[in-house]
């Protein structure tokens, strides 16, 4: 359940609600009702850990799978239909070596650390990108594509909420977006569709780009809101609605917590690119992933707890070439221009990095001719691989230079420590400081632990 404030403008949903219809409380990303709810399980898992953690996380979302035999795990050695087109090069950090097409990661490898053995052994895009999203297959595959649990973002803000009062605790820039389905496996699923993402929709390249939802519709002004007796007879009205369905207990004392996040203008200050220097703009990159990387590090700063990033365009089955030609210096910049940043402004300690797919791609390259001739599609490509792939993790107490676990001669599988999703998600929670063995009530009622497997990385610490 949401507090809807009429808002009025185009952009339908199927259930014929106007997107512009509802500053959104919650939904939108302003706050979660029951708010008090929320807040409660923030200090709970607050508890449990024995420190309420001041960190965040940013996921660089690769979506249709980069290969790791072209960026964090190459290797020269091997046959060329293996080793690929590309060289390593030497980073800043001895005996760490990344691809050529990365000569901005080498200046800050010190700064960053690669798993190289995580898998989930499946070549399905959707299998993978459930795998990677919610820590669980569940029988996901591209001929049954739901999402059957949660995003672990959405887990993550549910029981933390946002660092800051004001600020939308999820969001993804431009949009939440697995294989094709949105918000697909970044959704709440059985949490609730108030803990989705906060979509930003637009191009943060753009000059004009602004965030729609955050503006107050034109009857309503922040004096009003204001009004005390207002906000509580709205909520008065809103409990007598969803008290008689059980989904709301009577606000408590995290009232005031929830007025302050409908009024405030953090968020608003925070979504605004028009505020950075032109040269860090420079710095990331001036193209969409390059600015919605930077508009995450604005977010966090200001108190956002999970950003996810969408770079779109990985499924390279031929003319790999020219795929990572275009894409891996984009990917170079942000990585860089991110990682330069939050350290220069005292956020690299509080802040986690994750860059990844929902899956890597085949170490034996095909003939480049999609069952035509050779090469008859451009040079050649690599296809779908779920059982080994690199992730790049970063900030948030991990320590960077790092290289855990490696693959086989031929990168075709786990050598040492392999890891599975789960590891990866109980660093996360580990980082944010959150309840590891926390449990949800699904639809039908059953106990669901929000991981089911694996353990925090200590080797990154």
């Amino acid at each position: 359940m949401v507090l809807r404030i009429p808002a009025g403008g185009p952009h339908s949903y199927c259930d014929g609600i106007s997107r512009r219809s509802f500053l959104q409380i919650g939904m939108a990303g302003m706050a979660s009702v029951p708010l008090s709810h929320m807040l409660e399980a923030k200090e709970a898992a607050a508890a449990s850990t024995g420190s309420a953690k001041d960190t965040s996380v940013i996921l660089l979302w690769l979506d249709g799978g980069p290969g790791h035999m072209d960026t964090y795990d190459m290797k020269p050695e091997a046959p060329p239909e293996y080793r690929g087109i590309w060289r390593p090069i030497d980073t800043n950090v001895p005996g760490m070596q990344v691809t050529e097409l990365f000569p901005l990661h080498a200046k800050v490898a010190d700064k960053f650390s690669v798993i190289r053995s995580m898998y989930h052994n499946s070549g399905d895009h959707f299998t993978g990108g459930h795998w990677m999203l919610t820590g669980r297959g569940a029988g996901v595959s591209g001929a049954n594509n739901a999402g059957k649990f949660p995003f672990i973002g959405s887990i993550a803000t549910k029981l933390a909420g946002p660092r800051k009062p004001g600020m939308p605790s999820n969001v993804a820039v431009p949009y939440a977006s697995s294989i094709g389905l949105r918000p697909g496996y970044f959704a709440g699923n059985y949490l609730g569709v108030q803990h989705n993402p906060f979509e930003t929709d637009g191009d943060p390249n753009n000059e004009k780009f602004e965030v729609r939802n955050l503006s107050l519709p034109g009857q309503m002004s922040i004096d009003r809101l204001e009004d005390r007796r207002n906000l509580v007879a709205s909520f008065d009205r809103l409990r007598k609605e969803t008290d008689r369905s059980g989904m709301l207990d009577a606000m408590d004392r995290f009232d005031r917590q929830a007025y302050e996040m409908v009024t405030s203008t953090a968020a608003r200050e925070a979504f605004d690119l028009s505020q950075e220097k032109p040269e860090t703009r420079e710095m990331y990159g001036r193209h969409t992933w390059g600015q919605s990387v930077l508009l995450a590090r604005r977010l966090v700063e200001a108190g956002t707890t999970f950003v996810t990033c969408h770079f779109a365009g990985w499924d390279h089955h031929w003319d790999l070439e020219k795929g990572m030609n275009n894409y891996l210096p984009k990917v170079d910049q942000c990585v860089h221009g991110l990682l330069t940043d939050l350290a220069n402004r005292g956020l690299l300690e509080k802040t986690m990095v994750i860059l990844c797919g929902e899956f890597s791609r085949t170490p034996r390259m095909n003939d480049g001719g999609n069952g035509g001739p050779p090469m008859s599609m451009g040079t050649p490509g690599r296809d779908h691989w779920g059982n080994a792939m690199s992730v790049l993790v970063a900030g948030g107490g991990i320590q960077g230079g790092r290289l855990i676990g490696s693959t086989n001669r031929l990168g075709e599988e786990p050598k040492d420590q392999p890891l599975q999703p789960g590891d990866l998600h109980h660093t996360i929670f580990h980082v944010l400081g959150i309840d590891r063995t926390a449990h949800f009530i699904d639809r039908s009622g059953r106990p669901i632990a929000a991981i089911d497997h694996g353990s925090v990385i200590k080797e990154l610490f």
